[in-house]
């Protein structure tokens, strides 16, 4: 397929973003505006005020990544846009948007699955690197972990996707951020926790690892549970709590279960190569724990790329319109949309 230069457009939470990637990997532009500092008070993502904060950021976002890219809107082959799953409010900003682009400019539009844009983010590097990283190989293990959602895929080739388990309960982000807010840790919770616990001793609590034996489904809320029984027996006797401590036992639990299912799983389905993304794929002691291991490749994407991010769409949108699949203009979100 001849070159193909990509809009990629998000908004499923609380980011904003827009960027131009060639080829689903070359990275021309990647802008984000972030709402972080209008959701502390909250101590969590407000939709409302996300959906609107979106209306006012969005133009001024694709504006900007089009400069960064060097390159106008004559210039782009198709729009890719995050469909589902995330916040109805937020997704509505970005879809219509791309529509209206796809519609004024006769571009194709493309609906992307925001765990598939995750998946894609392996894909991506910026243009500027000096040596291209190999792309991920398939049979491929990839471990998405996230504030919404955490489950295990067994990816065959481009676009083929195999659920083999998911959490039961809360994701591994959002056990971090309720864990945070029981400690007494700002949000967001994940670079929190990591911060307080580069401090503090894994070992000081044992705190469960749930197995789910038999199964390659995750459960966190027990692990949240005992977090919350330990800090009200503190609270008894204590007026200030070992933040560190704490932050850094739960931290150990939890990537535990991560890490041993994930390579578990990968050993049982005989891939070749192990991919980790999602936004929890930015905690220090995850990437070391798959990145300090010999048994298989392993594809984490850099930091700028494993939160929300327009990149990935893009990226992934690439793939699906090589494959000669766009969508019609009637297009509607999928706040619930699952990857398989």
């Amino acid at each position: 397929m001849k070159t193909a230069r990509i809009l990629g457009i998000e908004s499923s939470c609380d980011e904003t973003a827009a960027s131009v990637v060639e080829n689903g990997r070359v990275m021309l532009s990647n802008v984000i505006a972030t709402q972080i500092d209008l959701h502390k008070k909250y101590g969590g993502v407000f939709p409302e005020v996300a959906s609107r904060q979106h209306i006012l950021a969005i133009y001024p976002v694709i504006e900007e990544a089009l400069v960064r890219a060097h390159m106008s809107l004559a210039d782009i082959d198709a729009v890719a846009v995050t469909r589902g799953p995330g916040l109805a409010g937020s997704l509505v900003v970005g879809m219509n948007t791309a529509k209206g682009i796809a519609l004024g400019k006769s571009l194709p539009l493309i609906g992307v699955n925001h765990l598939e844009g995750h998946v894609y983010s392996a894909w991506v590097y910026s243009s500027d690197t000096p040596q291209p990283p190999p792309a991920p190989d398939f049979p491929l293990l990839a471990l998405l972990v996230s504030g919404g959602h955490t489950e295990l895929n067994l990816i065959t080739d481009h676009m083929q996707y195999q659920r083999l388990g998911a959490t039961l309960d809360d994701a591994a982000g959002e056990a971090f951020d309720k864990v945070a807010r029981l400690i007494g840790l700002p949000y967001p919770g994940g670079p929190s926790v990591q911060k307080a616990a580069a401090e503090g001793n894994p070992e000081a609590y044992a705190f469960p690892r749930s197995r789910m034996d038999g199964t390659w489904n995750f459960s966190f809320s027990g692990l949240k549970t005992a977090v919350l029984r330990v800090v009200r027996k503190l609270q008894e006797v204590n007026k200030v709590l070992p933040v560190n401590d704490l932050a850094a036992s739960f931290q150990a639990a939890a990537v535990d279960v991560l890490f041993t299912k994930t390579m578990k799983a990968a050993h049982e389905f005989g891939v070749k190569e192990i991919m980790v993304a999602g936004g929890v794929s930015a905690n220090r002691a995850l990437r070391d724990a798959f990145l300090n291991q010999s048994e298989f490749v392993v594809h984490i994407p850099p930091l700028l790329l494993c939160t929300d991010n327009a990149a990935m769409i893009a990226a992934a949108g690439y793939y699906h319109f090589a494959n000669g699949q766009t969508d019609p203009l009637d297009l509607d979100v999928l706040p619930t949309w699952p990857l398989s």
